[in-house]
């Protein structure tokens, strides 16, 4: 099991870039969360087992047609509370 924090840059806010990351994280099995940031870029924390987080961060590199993702950067977070569920903020 691995937990992540993806911060996204781009053109991630207003395009439903949140609500399409929820949709794929359920999707594959991927807990966590997904939030706007102030300085235009989004923060994801997801967990799950190695292959599906992988496919999960694959998608993050694309994001939805609407969006246009120019930068992401993946950081290892401990598993030490344990998530039940995928939602955005």
């Amino acid at each position: 099991m691995r937990r992540v924090k993806i911060l996204v840059a781009g053109r991630v806010q207003g395009v439903y870039f949140r609500y399409f990351t929820e949709r794929k994280a359920k999707e594959l099995g991927v807990l966590g969360s997904v939030r706007n940031l102030d300085d235009g870029r989004v923060e994801i924390i997801a967990q799950a087992e190695a292959a599906t987080l992988e496919a999960f961060l694959r998608w993050c590199d694309k994001g939805p047609k609407t969006a246009r993702v120019d930068n992401v950067h993946i950081s290892e977070l401990g598993v030490d509370v344990a998530l039940t569920d995928f939602v955005r903020n």
